[in-house]
């Protein structure tokens, strides 16, 4: 094993640390984390998050450390906003590993692992600089402990301690409680639906299973106090009230326009977690035995096989049902299912190669959406060299028409990374059919590897220069100068990471739309807005237009025009 542990860590090294810093952070979610984390080295405040130098109550500060710690070491920059996810990659490779290897064998363990390389947003999520890698990773790491405390449970012995006994139910409810410290009650909320739904399962019946939740419920609230509760104790109150009032507000409305329709998660998680998405379909529901039971000498092992297949099953569905109906629409709420989902697909592709069962809508699927994912990608170049063609399908929508007037480079080559993929699913899909089950896994698993690290090398960059490089780049010129910066009818963070904006300052002066424009600026101030919004800028004559750039219109308060009455 130890060997295969330093080979697992050679992939992470391989494929998520390099070339982490080659692209800006994205608005939103990307540039708030960083700045939060910048702002925490800036202030020294290392308790209470902050955005724009006011209270974050949207999340807790455990992931917002680790982004600091990163920032310490390497700099505030891209490369240390992503590295605690680049961390998070290789230790989940690590983790499936030796799950898979301890329930089924070392072929599982490896299956398993490179299900993780191998599916686009599962490996493109420990190269950004995203919360849930980490969330997601203790939620499933803390249900664990407790699924494998219930299999040693009814081996225990009376001349244990009471540690060894209980080490996997407190620890798996410790790290649950990390958690939370990541990313909220959610975490509890999500795990709690679980083992109540398995406890259902087997009508309520399982001895010691009542106590045995509140034990683990206990240790993950201690866990969460050690910030939750010094935070009360304190600041008192109010910050936890507001974080609490966005949490439900987050459940119950389309937060910040996040809306979707009723199987949208299922969509992101049959494309986005493809290939391994089209293995697991066969496998996520039903109670029947695995197809390999009645070979399997070891009774014990077939049974907890079976068991942590039933675990899993219900840990997709509680996610996938519960963020469906959900208001707020956003494409990584879904993303625990990525654990279930790779592990169910590593249960068909291990059957396969060890039993020859072949489950059919596998070669069916597995051609047609790599043959759509991998054109999709390889035509990227073809249209970014001839944009009139994608012109007529933004008619109506003057900034994204601007945004294609960005100057970006494509070359054919960029395309690589999608002929991969179709290639690699097509191939995959005869071996398939030829029942070659061990050469289709790693056609396909290498295909997807290669299609979404070469993704995020060669195409990821030129996506950016549409979407807001011309604001970023307006920004880091600014960066060195003492001067205001806002955005103007839209939300952003990127002004405040890439502006380096070192205090509150007095910009707080020119919040109010447009009263406050009625006094004179404390320092330069500028302006920026999206083309299809650029009132009331325009109408007021101590504010000039200095440049426009793809889709973004850059304004100037000149503090030598006399301001207008009221």
């Amino acid at each position: 094993m130890r060997r295969d542990y330093l080979l697992l860590s050679g992939l992470a090294l391989l494929f998520f640390f390099p070339f982490l810093g080659s692209v800006h952070l994205f608005d939103w979610d990307e540039i708030n984390f960083a700045e939060c984390a910048r702002e925490m080295l800036l202030t020294g405040d290392w308790m209470r998050p902050q955005i724009d130098f006011e209270p974050f109550w949207e999340k807790p500060p455990l992931f917002l450390w680790m982004q600091a710690l990163s920032m310490k070491v390497f700099g505030i920059n891209e490369f240390a906003a992503r590295f605690p996810n680049a961390i998070c990659g290789w230790a989940t490779l690590l983790l499936v590993y030796h799950i898979g290897y301890r329930i089924h064998d070392r072929l599982f363990g490896w299956i398993w692992a490179l299900g993780w390389l191998g599916s686009l947003l599962p490996h493109m999520y420990f190269r950004s600089g995203i919360i849930d890698p980490w969330f997601n990773f203790f939620i499933f790491a803390g249900l664990y402990g407790f699924i494998e405390f219930r299999w040693r449970f009814f081996k225990q012995t009376k001349d244990q301690s009471f540690w060894v006994r209980y080490r996997h139910l407190l620890g798996g409810g410790a790290i649950l409680g990390l958690a939370i410290l990541t990313k909220g009650p959610t975490a509890f909320l999500i795990v709690g639906l679980v083992l109540v739904a398995y406890w259902a399962k087997y009508r309520f019946k399982g001895k010691g299973y009542f106590f045995h939740l509140v034990y683990f419920s206990l240790a993950a609230g201690i866990a969460a106090m050690l910030w939750f509760g010094v935070e009360y104790w304190m600041h008192g109150p109010w910050f936890l009230q507001e974080f609490i009032t966005y949490q439900i507000r987050l459940l119950s409305t389309e937060d910040s326009g996040h809306g979707g329709f009723l199987g949208y998660h299922f969509v992101v998680l049959l494309l986005g977690c493809f290939p391994m998405s089209v293995f697991a379909i066969s496998n996520l529901w039903g109670d029947s035995e695995c197809e390999d039971e009645a070979l399997e000498t070891n009774t014990m092992l077939s049974c907890v096989r079976y068991d942590f297949g039933t675990w899993m099953q219900l840990l997709f569905w509680v996610v996938l049902i519960l963020f469906s109906l959900v208001k707020t629409k956003i494409v990584h709420y879904s993303s625990l299912c990525y654990f279930p989902l790779t592990y169910l697909g590593s249960v068909t592709l291990w059957r396969a190669v060890k039993w020859g069962v072949f489950p059919r809508i596998t070669k069916v699927l597995l051609p047609i959406i790599g043959i759509i994912l991998g054109l999709a990608v390889a035509a990227l170049p073809y249209l970014g060299n001839h944009l009139d063609l994608l012109r007529p399908l933004f008619q109506k929508d003057p900034f994204a028409l601007a945004n294609l007037e960005a100057d970006v480079t494509w070359e054919w080559w960029q395309g690589i990374p999608g002929i991969v993929l179709l290639f690699s699913s097509i191939v995959g899909a005869y071996l398939w059919a030829r029942r070659n089950a061990w050469a289709a896994t790693q056609t396909v698993l290498a295909g997807g590897a290669i299609f979404t690290g070469g993704t995020l090398l060669f195409v990821v960059c030129n996506i950016e220069g549409y979407s807001q490089r011309a604001a970023i780049e307006f920004y880091e010129a600014k960066a060195s100068h003492d001067c205001i910066i806002k955005p103007v009818g839209f939300k952003s963070y990127a002004h405040l990471f890439y502006g380096n904006k070192q205090d509150p300052g007095p910009d707080k002066t020119v919040d109010d739309l447009p009263g406050m424009y009625y006094k004179k600026p404390p320092k330069p101030t500028y302006f920026i807005a999206k083309i299809n919004r650029i009132n009331p800028l325009q109408d007021f004559s101590h504010i000039h237009e200095i440049g426009r750039k793809n889709g973004f219109v850059f304004f100037e308060w000149d503090p030598a025009a006399p301001v207008q009455n009221k």
